[in-house]
């Protein structure tokens, strides 16, 4: 009797399981930024891409990443999808590709800030600081301008087995853009995301002509105007197959490297 009452519950499971289908992801609420990955997954070497471009999309229109394999920096800017690789070109990848790591929103901006003067990066920042004051919250950020000077980096692919990210930005690539027009896409995000995201501005740059871009390092502003939207929702998705994922110890403090890679 036993036997047999087992047998009909394992039927009845099996014909659940064939009888499902897959959901596809829904759109988040309203002001939340939706990330891949940790930023300490990726520090470690953890490239191998968990989410496509396509489902990417779904959570936002706006936002920064990499891709599959480690293979250049990512800017999304009104729902396009701008692949910077190491030999600073822009390209349009294709939508089955896959991302490691990316943080991106639904872009509706909230408050307007136009600088009329030429600044440095840490004059913009500052002046952010003091219109966008709500430092807890999660800020994102998107600037149409004319640039002096940009100084961005990107990475090359990379092969396996990966070596950790302070490794490879040895060796990044950096372009120094001079008297360009251009976007600024990123957020500025609170101290708390340590070890799952960056702390503070993390900005990338994509040119007017769509042909260059990169991770900002650093830049001169003639002007431009900055929209900003503060976020008070957050949503990971984290690579529930990746073997990568899986076997890496994210128990330690990986700060400093954090700090060697974005400067």
């Amino acid at each position: 009797m036993r036997k047999s009452v087992l047998f009909i519950f394992a039927a009845i499971f099996m014909g659940l399981l064939c009888g499902c289908t897959y959901l596809a992801p829904e759109p988040p609420p309203q002001s939340t930024v939706t990330q891949i990955s940790t930023i300490d997954a990726l520090l470690a070497g953890v490239y191998d891409g968990s989410v496509t471009l396509e489902e990417l999309k779904i959570f936002g229109n706006t936002g920064i990443g990499t891709f599959d394999a480690l293979d250049g920096e990512m800017a999304m800017l009104n729902g396009e999808i701008y692949q910077i690789k190491a030999d600073g070109k822009v390209y349009r990848p294709a939508m089955k590709l896959h991302t490691p790591f990316a943080s991106v929103v639904d872009f509706r901006p909230q408050k307007m800030i136009r600088f009329t003067q030429p600044c440095t990066y840490n004059v913009f920042k500052e002046k952010i600081d003091i219109h966008a004051p709500e430092s807890n919250l999660m800020t994102a950020i998107v600037v149409k301008g004319t640039f002096k000077s940009v100084k961005t980096r990107s990475v090359p692919a990379q092969k396996k087995p990966y070596p950790p990210l302070k490794e490879v930005c040895k060796h990044q690539p950096v372009f120094k853009l001079k008297n360009v027009e251009g976007y600024i896409v990123g957020f500025r995000l609170p101290a708390y995301v340590k070890g799952i995201n960056v702390p503070g501005y993390h900005l990338h740059f994509l040119s007017k002509d769509k042909k260059s871009g990169g991770h900002i390092l650093d830049f001169e502003m003639e002007e431009g105007a900055v929209a900003i939207q503060t976020c008070d929702r957050f949503y990971m998705i984290l690579p529930e197959s990746s073997t990568g994922f899986n076997q890496v110890d994210l128990s330690k403090d990986r700060s400093k490297a954090l700090r060697k890679v974005e400067q």
